[in-house]
């Protein structure tokens, strides 16, 4: 029954037998109406084929319906699946998500947080590499901010994350438990870009000390990015040393993927000869041969909890609520590479 011409809201709520104040709550995406009142609505809206006007709606209520995604990096696994969570969320909401990429790069970070390109979201969830605790607070107050990751110390916005230190410690203590005692570690970095690095190096460095063990120097390896070309790299070096580790924490399933490569092209068997374990738990991982073992971060939970923060920010007409920490599960996701039974 679509037909041409504007169709108004007030003609939807004559089709549905609801007041157009019901029309306008469900448009708006408001959680308190009934369901079958919903479904009722939403029918008289398809069946008409009415269109709301963004551009009216913006300047009535001062909201765009429209959140912003920003990552370091959209062609990496683990933000890919995150960002699928995350639109599922803000979708349930009633918000679309515009998504961007940083590359790391502080200024287009700043210019999302303060500059016109970001002001076209109602909020911000950020994962950010480069920003500062100054780069923060000089943030749009009107804007609110959920921070994912490592968050810069002296910060007010609100983060959801996982522990990364003891997500590192239970991986290395996995590779412990199954009997090797050379375990090696590629992902270390330096510098203001560094902090999931040295959160998984602490907890990399904890576990060991739990076995009476310190890390040795010769099987650390430092790299750049956190891809397959840099895991390769790395290990080959490690394999070509004059002392071969037992066993590989990777601290992310992309390095882990080169790494797995490197030890296939030298003949050396992963986890007869080297265990690995990776950390992200990216889909490609369980399908590797050998599957791989990695830490699975909750990204459902991250999402739920990150859109969550951002609509309880929205709705709170003093913007005076104190900042959470939301710390999110992890488990351990054991598969072929560190010959321990398939649990997943």
């Amino acid at each position: 029954m679509v037909r041409s011409g504007a169709v108004t809201l007030q003609e939807v709520a004559r089709v549905a037998g609801v007041s157009p104040r019901t029309v306008s709550n469900v448009v708006n995406g408001y959680q308190h109406v009934a369901p079958a009142t919903r479904a009722r609505v939403q029918a008289a809206i398809d069946d008409l084929g009415y269109r709301t006007n963004a551009a009216a709606r913006s300047l009535r209520t001062g909201r765009t319906g429209m959140l912003g995604l920003v990552l370091p990096a959209l062609d990496q696994p683990y933000f890919a699946e995150l960002t699928r969570a995350v639109v599922r969320e803000a979708t349930a909401a009633g918000f679309t998500v515009v998504v961007d990429q940083t590359d790391g790069d502080p200024d287009r970070e700043r210019e999302l947080l303060r500059g016109p390109r970001g002001a076209m979201f109602d909020g911000v969830v950020l994962s950010p590499l480069a920003l500062t605790p100054a780069d923060l607070r000089a943030a749009d107050p009107d804007r609110p901010v959920v921070l994912l990751g490592e968050r810069p110390a002296g910060t007010a916005c609100d983060h959801v994350h996982i522990d990364d230190v003891a997500a590192a410690r239970e991986a290395t203590a996995h590779l412990l438990a199954s009997g090797r005692s050379r375990v090696g570690a590629i992902g270390l970095q330096s510098g203001p870009r560094a902090q999931t690095g040295m959160q998984r190096a602490e907890g990399f460095a904890l576990a060991l000390a739990d076995a009476g063990l310190s890390p040795e120097p010769g099987l650390l390896r430092h790299v750049d990015a956190y891809d397959r070309a840099a895991g390769f790299a790395a290990m080959s070096d490690l394999l070509d040393g004059p002392d071969r580790p037992d066993a590989v924490f990777c601290f992310s399933d992309l390095l882990a993927v080169g790494a797995l490569r490197a030890c296939l092209s030298r003949g050396v068997r992963v986890p007869q000869d080297v265990a690995l374990i990776g950390f992200d738990d990216v889909e490609e991982s369980r399908y590797l041969t050998p599957s791989l073992s990695s830490v699975r971060p909750d990204r459902d939970a991250i999402a739920r909890e990150a859109v969550g923060r951002l609509l309880a920010r929205l709705g709170d007409p003093t913007g005076r609520a104190p900042a959470q920490d939301v710390l999110v599960a992890h488990t351990l996701a054991v598969r072929e590479s560190t010959a321990v039974a398939n649990s997943g």
